[in-house]
């Protein structure tokens, strides 16, 4: 190791030179920068050095003295200090360097494109109001257990019951502002239990849907009951409610996708009528051992419903009647009525009767559902 300089005090700084510092100086010029730096100075030079100081500091040399190895003192201190400013200035620039590797749209101008990225993604606003048009294609990207909405529109759409907003209620005709939110809280009860709550969707009874219709429609009731029971052709669950057989399908981790918008206005029998338009995407996998490809099906569901003033009407207090429903159902079998949704794989044999309708979107919501349809099935541009 080379000898270590005499405690001399820096003449530019008055402060000696802690044993740290000449170590790392030392050790750095034993790699890379060895080859130019300065040469240290002899025990002589060093004693030179002091007693011509000593001179300086009595007067009696003219300026302009310093030069050789005195002057090299000097500049090695100032250059010790650039190093050591460089050494400090380094922890934080690689720190900042990390973050930007973590984090590359903190960039001023976001080279990368990482905010155009986010923005691709982001969640969309609540919908207010019919769209304009059906929503953009997306990157053709596979759908994965990991990533079960790729390449899908409703990867930027809400879980789940948030996707339910249900609006402020304001009073109506004779009905209060609790009494229209009621109504509109319920509506809302009647579709998350129908579409989005687990048991429902693998096939159970949706007892919180059915509890909320007026007992007074028995009609409606007894349907609804004779399809979830026995489902036929003439009784079909599927016309208002999501369900998947467990035996054959389960679905792709905990979230639905959900788009949609609620209104209200009054209604001709002293009510308040509830209009509901939602799109649900249902992500599923086979239940087949080592099974991953995945499939969705997606359902539009329009529904009205009504709640009338208990002073006026026969009607059961605190229950909605249902004026409306009607669905749109993307990506399953044609004619099967077994009461389940059965998406199509690429995978697997098709199931049941080849489509015969047009190629509709079943994304699009720009539409309303064409109540005067005929019957029969379709193919869809995109799933």
């Amino acid at each position: 190791m080379a000898d270590r300089p005499s405690e001399e005090p820096r003449p530019d700084s008055g402060e000696s030179i802690p044993d740290e510092v000449w170590e790392k100086f030392v050790q750095d010029t034993e790699g890379k920068i060895r080859d130019s730096a300065p040469k240290e100075p002899s025990a002589r030079a060093r004693m030179v050095t002091a007693r011509l100081r000593e001179q300086e500091a009595r007067g009696e040399l003219p300026e302009g003295w310093r030069t050789g190895s005195a002057a090299w003192q000097e500049m090695n201190g100032r250059a010790a200090r650039r190093r050591k400013l460089w050494a400090v200035l380094g922890v934080p620039v690689a720190i900042a360097v990390a973050v930007v590797a973590v984090r590359p749209s903190l960039l001023p101008g976001d080279p990368f494109g990482t905010a155009e990225s986010r923005a691709a993604a982001a969640p969309l606003p609540p919908e207010t109001a019919a769209p304009t048009a059906p929503p953009e294609s997306a990157d053709p990207e596979t759908p994965t257990l990991d990533n079960p909405f790729a390449g899908s529109p409703a990867l930027r759409w809400a879980e789940g019951e948030a996707g339910i907003v249900v609006p402020k209620a304001t009073p109506v005709g004779s009905l209060s502002e609790a009494q229209v939110g009621q109504a509109l809280q319920q509506a809302r009860q009647l579709l998350v239990d129908a579409n989005l709550d687990p048991a429902t969707l693998r096939g159970g009874r949706p007892e919180t849907a059915l509890a909320v219709i007026d007992p007074r429609q028995t009609d409606l009731l007894g349907r609804l009951d004779r399809s979830l029971r026995k489902p036929d052709k003439d009784h079909d669950p599927l016309l208002m409610f999501s369900r998947f057989d467990p035996d054959e399908l389960r679905p792709v981790g905990d979230v639905v996708k959900t788009r949609g918008r609620m209104t209200f206005k009054a209604g001709k029998r002293a009510s308040v009528v509830v209009h509901a338009d939602y799109t649900f995407v249902y992500p599923v996998v086979r239940t087949e051992d080592g099974a991953s490809e995945v499939a969705r099906t997606i359902v539009r569901r329009v529904l009205d419903v009504e709640l009338s003033d208990p002073a006026k009407y026969q009607v059961t207090p605190g229950k909605i009647a249902v004026v409306r429903y009607d669905q749109e159902i993307g990506n399953s079998a044609c004619d099967v009525y077994d009461g389940y949704l059965h998406p199509q794989f690429s995978t697997a044999e098709p199931t049941g009767a080849p489509p015969t309708g047009p190629t509709t979107d079943p994304y699009d919501r720009s539409q309303d559902i064409d109540t005067n349809r005929e019957e029969g099935c379709g193919t869809v541009s995109r799933t």
